[in-house]
């Protein structure tokens, strides 16, 4: 079997690690072994790899330790690919994973405390292994001579004790916490425990099977936040490699059974509509045609001004709404609008109330930012649930997107900011407290406010919408991981069956869409005027899942035709990140509604998604004899009579006045 690992990064890096293999019954030279440690990230693995000085270079009896191993694993190198290297490249760090590529896999019995005979009687020490199998990290006792760790893996494999002669093990504790939760064990304080499962996010992965051989399962529980936010299709590799491990007889599924590992990452995901209570089963139906949208260039702060009144209410609410449902917001205006479309300030406020409710709310935000600052040492030493969140809020605001000049640098003051509102929000919502992937929602928002109170009580309106994505059980994931099956299925049937063919008819890529509404998808600037759009409400209930299905018919094609499997799937999803035309999807997604609400036979499930009722999709012919082709002269009829320069779906923006006629159907797609 020949293992493929691509160019690695060197996290850490710490000459002067010694083990001490006599076990202290002699001072003799000759015990102290002096090595390197090394923290590499190798296609989203990470590998703790330490070995002697003298066999820095020599990967051919690195000790591989595995969870799923009663014995020890042995890499040996295959002599044909020795040939033909200099001696620059064999001095270069990249020779040592180049060995590694093209060893060959030989498993070796050994109980685990024995190690093989080598002609280098240091080489025995040698070992590496992945984070992912690290179950804990013993310490020594304060004042006790150098500094040292063990490290506990799965199945209780014990590796020798690390002891570091130049420096302490400070940096290595930190280098390691970038990738994984590390927290004292209750029994014992030099214990660190790997990821307790303290997480609403990793407490929804709790039902993985817990079988050896799996990979995947054991990386989507060690930190189910990088498997689906850094890149959940990668977490696919996982599971293929496991299945291709060295022992068949391990194996005991198919690949036509991998969706399973997937479906018991959160509790009764599984998509049966026949079997789901207040799903019906939806067969083929005809949606009719569908119309081409127009969009229209965003409000400016002069269309805004014009409807507020003397004392500074915001007039004819809907229309403004509208309107930048439609083309979304100039950024001038962003820091105004954003406050009424998230609820902060409510729309019939005059000024001078909004004024006053400012005031209130930041002595109420600064009395809560007082209560987690004013928090000793001591005390956030016994309080495990705050420490908790402080912990995994460095480590996610350390992930922020740094492409934007807000957040840029390291001890940049908005990367501080984000910290202390999230902190302050713990205070806010102590029973959520922080989940990783919240500061993707705040990082926008900080960004527009400039201002921490503001940002702040945005960012508490935005999550009483989102709360649901990051409860313990998961179950508002979901429930629209569901409903997007439901719509999907409606506007393609035959999409669906082939998704299902491939083991993917449980829509997991699209997790990381509804989980932070397309954070990660759209750039910077692009989500912005995505999220402001979505606030709206507009045009019906659960306008994201629309979106969904608008970027999941244009990649059908591709999918369809290049017979993309279970992994390509995940795989394609997830390199769609950054290249997602926004506009063309808002109009994609409009004109789906459009379409729906326009069909005879609309399915029960889909108007409950939809927040329609029934006498809303009854056609105009059947209620009063009109032509029901009335309101289809115009695909923007869902909006009110506009004189307005407009974006076709094409992309390409008609600067000619566009008339946009009212319609019967105005009514007829609202929010529930």
């Amino acid at each position: 079997m020949r293992i493929v690992f691509t160019e690695a990064q060197i996290i850490y890096e710490q000459e002067g690690v010694y083990i001490h293999s006599s076990c202290g019954k002699t001072n003799d030279q000759d015990s102290l072994i002096s090595g390197i440690l090394r923290v590499l990230e190798k296609d989203a693995e990470v590998i703790v790899d330490w070995r002697p000085l003298d066999d820095a270079l020599d990967s051919s009896s690195v000790l591989y330790a595995r969870k799923d191993s009663s014995s020890v694993v042995e890499w040996t190198q295959a002599p044909k690919e020795r040939a033909h290297r200099g001696s620059e490249y064999l001095n270069s760090y990249e020779a040592e994973w180049d060995m590694i590529n093209t060893v060959s896999f030989k498993k070796k019995p050994h109980t685990n405390g024995d190690a093989p005979s080598h002609r280098n009687g240091k080489s025995k020490w040698s070992f590496l292994f992945s984070l992912t199998d690290l179950k804990s990290i013993k310490q020594n006792k304060e004042g006790m001579g150098w500094s040292y760790l063990v490290f506990c893996l799965k199945d209780d494999v014990v590796l020798p004790a690390l002891h570091f002669h130049q420096g302490d093990s400070k940096l290595l504790i930190e280098a390691l916490e970038k990738y994984v939760v590390l927290c004292e064990s209750p029994q014992d304080k030099r214990t660190l425990l790997v990821n307790c499962q303290n997480k609403s996010l990793s407490q929804s992965f709790e039902n993985l099977l817990d079988e050896p051989a799996y990979g995947l399962i054991q990386k989507i529980k060690k930190d189910p936040y990088t498997a689906t936010m850094v890149g959940f299709s990668k977490v696919t590799n996982y599971i293929f490699d496991s299945l291709r491990g060295s022992d068949p007889s391990t194996h005991q599924r198919p690949p036509s059974e991998m969706a399973d590992f997937l479906s018991d990452a959160i509790p009764g995901l599984k998509i049966n509509q026949q079997e789901e209570p207040g799903f019906e089963v939806i067969t083929r139906i005809d949606l009719g045609e569908r119309p081409v949208v127009q969009r229209r260039e965003p409000v400016t702060l002069e269309e805004w001004t014009k409807n507020i009144d003397s004392e500074g209410r915001i007039l004819n609410v809907d229309n403004m709404k509208q309107m930048i449902f439609r083309g979304g917001l100039s950024h001038a205006l962003r820091k105004q609008a954003w406050k009424f479309l998230l609820g902060y300030f409510p729309w019939d406020s005059t000024k001078e109330e909004r004024t006053q409710l400012q005031k209130q709310k930041t002595d109420e935000y600064f009395r809560m930012k007082l209560q987690w600052k004013s928090v000793s040492e001591e005390q956030e030493k016994r309080n495990s649930r705050l420490r908790d969140y402080r912990s995994l809020i460095e480590k996610d605001v350390n992930r922020t997107d740094r492409t934007n000049k807000f957040y840029e640098g390291q001890d940049n003051p908005g990367l501080i900011l984000l910290h202390d509102i999230l902190m302050t929000y713990c205070m806010y919502d102590f029973d959520l407290g922080y989940v990783q992937g919240m500061s993707d929602l705040l990082s926008p928002l900080l960004y527009v406010m400039e201002n921490e109170v503001d940002a702040f009580w945005c960012f508490a309106s935005y999550m009483d919408q989102m709360h649901h994505n990051f409860e313990e059980q998961m179950q508002g994931m979901k429930t629209q991981l569901i409903q997007l099956s439901t719509l999907l299925r409606l506007l393609d049937s035959g999409f669906c069956s082939y998704l299902e063919s491939q083991d993917s008819g449980y829509l997991y890529f699209c997790f990381r869409w509804l989980l932070i509404r397309f954070k990660r998808e759209f750039s910077f600037l692009d989500i912005l005027r995505l999220w402001e759009v979505m606030w709206t409400e507009l045009p019906c209930k659960n306008f994201h899942l629309l979106l969904c299905c608008a970027i999941l018919e244009s990649e059908k094609q591709q999918i369809m035709e290049k017979h993309y499997g279970f992994n390509e799937i995940l795989k394609h999803i997830n390199e769609l990140s950054m290249k997602i035309d926004v506009e063309d999807t808002l109009c994609k997604a409009e004109a789906i509604s459009l379409q729906m609400v326009k069909c005879k036979e609309l399915p029960q499930a889909v108007c409950e998604i939809l927040g329609l009722q029934d006498s809303e999709i009854t056609t105009p012919d059947s209620d009063t004899g009109e032509d029901e082709n009335v309101g289809l002269t115009s695909p923007t009829s869902a909006f009110q009579s506009n004189t307005l320069p407009t974006l076709a779906a094409s992309g390409a923006r008609d600067e000619s006045p566009t008339q946009i006629p009212a319609s019967p159907n105005v009514n007829r797609l609202t929010p529930s």
